[in-house]
């Protein structure tokens, strides 16, 4: 059920340009992903909402964007070297590799039947596979030379604490908020863009006195869940996991993941963690530069602990288009609250003549100063209505004959397809209130 699930989402992503499997054409490679026009300006909905909700709507974050490549000193001192592994198995038989955490969830590719029992006696002993992908700077490949495509975005936020600290005018506490791409090379990816080699992340550190960890770290945690539910996921759906002793990260003090029922189980949607002071301490010793924070109103310096927020682009996207999926009778739609709705209004002349393509085209180029618009004029209007269903459109406009009478026009409503009246020089009025 989970798989048929997944295949109808991934199939209509393709069909309706929202994902596209990287370089297809030569047979594609496994676990990247392209997004097409659609899923660009769903995702693009995604990380705008995010960042005005994170930097926009306050005035104790921040915003930076740091480089992919990075010193190698930075990954000795944030562990990931040394730790950022996962335990890897081999299957003698069809030689596949696994992740040996997960191998009550792993299929074998072969019989595509589940790798436990039947491959049991094949597997190899688990042994440690580092992520970071390597890679050289400069014309020659020599361990000298060795740099890595980051595999998270939080430690170039750590190493510019003080950068941004000072031209900011900000005190702790305060947060630095970044959103852009990670690379892992994820032994066992899959769940189409769920685990994916290359994805993005939305990611905010927040710099809080030693003793306010504990409370900022519940702060955030009610501040992220309600931000999912603003962008229309199911409450129902969304769930707290706090990390047991056995299940928090070197780094990690407290963690908690907010969950989502995909159709394969509940998952790890967003990582929150209260650090301690355990990243910048790290680099203080690696790099030897001082990065405590000298509080004036308690003449004390301190390292700041830090509360992350930690979301995946990619995988809310994913989160988006499961919760929207609906299948009914006559039609599939995509049920995006209008906020991350990648087209927000299509407009249709009913037919190809008598001026309704004019009226249209002078109707789009009126809505596309506040929305995103799309203009169709090809095909029956039932057929059009479908397409934009599929996408998620919340409204459709359609010019026909009246219009040339009275000036308005037909609105049709995504989710009850009712349909109503509207003068023409009122629909960026009409559409505020109901697109906010």
């Amino acid at each position: 059920m989970a798989s048929d699930a997944m295949d109808k989402i991934a199939s209509l992503c393709k069909r309706r340009g929202f994902v596209f499997q990287s370089s297809e054409i030569y047979g594609g490679i496994n676990a990247c992903w392209d997004y097409g026009p659609a899923g660009v300006e769903l995702k693009r909905n995604v990380k705008d909402l995010w960042w005005r909700a994170l930097t926009q709507l306050r005035d104790d974050i921040e915003g930076l964007d740091s480089a992919i490549l990075m010193h190698p000193k930075v990954w000795h001192a944030s562990g990931h070297v040394e730790s950022f592994t996962d335990p890897m198995v081999d299957c003698r038989m069809c030689k596949a590799r696994f992740r040996a955490d997960q191998l009550d969830e792993a299929v074998c590719p072969t019989t595509g039947r589940p790798v436990l029992p039947q491959c049991a006696p094949h597997l190899t002993e688990p042994r440690a596979f580092n992520l970071m992908f390597k890679t050289f700077m400069g014309p020659v490949e020599e361990a000298s030379a060795v740099v890595y495509l980051r595999p998270e975005t939080a430690q170039g936020i750590y190493v510019n604490f003080q950068n941004v600290l000072g031209p900011s005018r900000q005190k702790v506490p305060f947060g630095i908020a970044q959103i852009g791409k990670a690379f892992r090379n994820e032994i066992s990816p899959g769940n189409f863009i769920f685990r994916s080699r290359e994805f993005e992340q939305m990611e905010m550190q927040f710099f809080v006195p030693p003793g306010d960890a504990s409370s900022w770290f519940d702060y955030w945690k009610g501040q992220r869940m309600e931000w999912y539910r603003e962008i229309g996921i199911d409450p129902g759906r969304l769930r707290f996991h706090e990390h047991g002793p056995d299940e928090l990260a070197h780094y990690a003090k407290q963690a908690v993941d907010i969950e989502y029922e995909f159709p394969f189980g509940w998952k790890e949607l967003e990582g929150i963690h209260n650090r301690s002071d355990f990243d910048l301490r790290r680099h203080i010793e690696h790099s030897g530069k001082d990065l405590s924070y000298f509080d004036q109103e308690s003449n004390q310096h301190f390292v700041p602990h830090i509360i992350e927020t930690s979301a995946g682009a990619d995988r809310t996207v994913l989160t988006l288009l499961v919760e929207a999926y609906a299948e009914e009778e006559e039609r599939t739609v995509l049920r995006f609250h209008p906020k991350v709705a990648p087209v927000k209004v299509a407009v249709f002349p009913l037919v190809k003549r008598d001026g309704m393509p004019e009226r249209a085209r002078a109707i789009t180029t009126d809505l596309r100063r506040r929305f995103r618009v799309f203009y169709d004029e090809k095909g029956a209007v039932g057929r059009r209505y479908r397409r934009q269903d599929e996408i998620g459109t919340p409204f459709c406009v359609t010019v026909d004959s009246q219009t040339l009478i009275d000036d308005t026009v037909t609105v049709r409503e995504r989710d009850s397809m009712a349909q109503t009246r509207v003068s023409s020089e009122g629909l960026v009025a009409y559409f505020r209130d109901r697109l906010a």
